[in-house]
């Protein structure tokens, strides 16, 4: 049975406080500022191993080991288990959390964020929850969000969904969470007409604008990346995966050490500004200033189709070194280019 102090209604600055007078006699504020950040992180998952605490604040396995026995000391009802990790005894909740005027600060941004980084259904969840977190917020962090919301704007460079597909996200989300296969109806960019196929999402990310889902592809056989706004139709399958899935760091890492070219450019520095961004995604490695020019190195696997076209856009500004084929293939782009004029 849990102690009869946390079946009663009570303050969290009082129970804390019971907390730092326990371990005052032997330390410091900085470790108790840690020991209730430990106790927040183990009520956050099921179950929270010690090497994940230790990594999180820093701090050796031993202490971590210390705190946890001061909160056992103080009260809480943790279950520890050798080899898997700590975990807090089921109805043991913590009082009510007051958050510091930077924390209400990234909450508005964040929800700006999935207002427009996100599917409507997810973005409808969080605008939900983000009331139930307003609703205990104190007077002055109430008026500090009210005076952030009208003058935070995010606006995505590209459509991220379609609009027919209000929960592409929580459709996805729930595969991977339940390990079902999902219907898809995807028009690829390369094909004049949509294809349909059964899916088995590992993950989703955002890069160079837009959201990808990584599956395993049961009309390919194979994996292949899927973009959310060319999706025409989703929706959830009773049938289960067929095989267990590296992770996506795995894949990801695993997809970079394909055969790459490189490629040396040089750039006018009037114009590096200006590509700095998109460089990233076309394999850049190192850079060396070389008077009023940028030499630039890439590696990349994209050298004939995505990278020469990405060079074409700044060209009258920048010089090839190498490869030969590169500038081979840039000369037939331009000269079938010009001949279309």
């Amino acid at each position: 049975m849990l102690n009869s102090k946390f079946n009663t209604n009570f303050s969290l600055k009082s129970y804390l406080w019971e907390i730092y007078y326990s371990i005052m006699s032997f330390d410091t504020v900085k470790r108790f500022d840690r020991i209730v950040a430990i106790l927040i992180h183990l009520q956050s998952k099921r179950i929270v191993k010690a090497q994940e605490l230790a990594d999180r604040f820093q701090v050796s396995l031993r202490t971590i080991y210390r705190d946890i026995r001061t909160l056992e000391a103080s009260g809480v009802p943790i279950i520890s288990e050798a080899g898997v990790g700590y975990s807090i005894m089921e109805g043991y909740r913590l009082p009510p959390v007051m958050f510091t005027r930077e924390e209400v600060g990234s909450f508005v941004a964040a929800e700006k964020l999935m207002q427009k980084f996100v599917d409507k259904s997810l973005g409808d969840y969080y605008e939900s929850a983000m009331m139930k977190l307003k609703s205990v917020l104190r007077g002055r962090e109430k008026d500090w969000i009210s005076a952030l919301e009208s003058q935070i704007l995010v606006d995505p460079a590209h459509k991220l969904f379609n609009d027919d597909l209000p929960n592409a996200l929580e459709v996805l989300f729930e595969s991977i969470a339940e390990k079902r296969q999902v219907y898809l109806k995807y028009q690829a960019l390369n094909n004049e007409t949509p294809a349909e196929r059964n899916v088995e999402p590992v993950g989703i990310y955002h890069e160079s604008g837009f959201w990808y889902v990584l599956a395993f592809c049961h009309l390919r056989d194979d994996y292949r990346q899927f973009r959310t706004d060319r999706m025409l139709a989703i929706k959830s399958t009773q049938n289960s995966f067929t095989k267990d899935h590296i992770t996506l760091d795995e894949y990801r890492n695993k997809t970079q050490n394909v055969q790459k070219t490189k490629v040396v450019i040089l750039v006018d520095k009037s114009v590096v500004r200006f590509i700095n961004n998109s460089k990233l995604q076309q394999g850049f490695v190192s850079e060396k200033v070389k008077g009023n020019q940028v030499e630039m190195t890439f590696m990349t696997p994209y050298v004939e189709h995505g990278f020469s076209r990405w060079y074409i856009v700044f060209s009258d500004y920048a010089k090839i070194i190498e490869p030969e084929s590169l500038k081979l293939q840039i000369k037939d782009i331009l000269e079938r280019a010009i001949s279309k004029i």
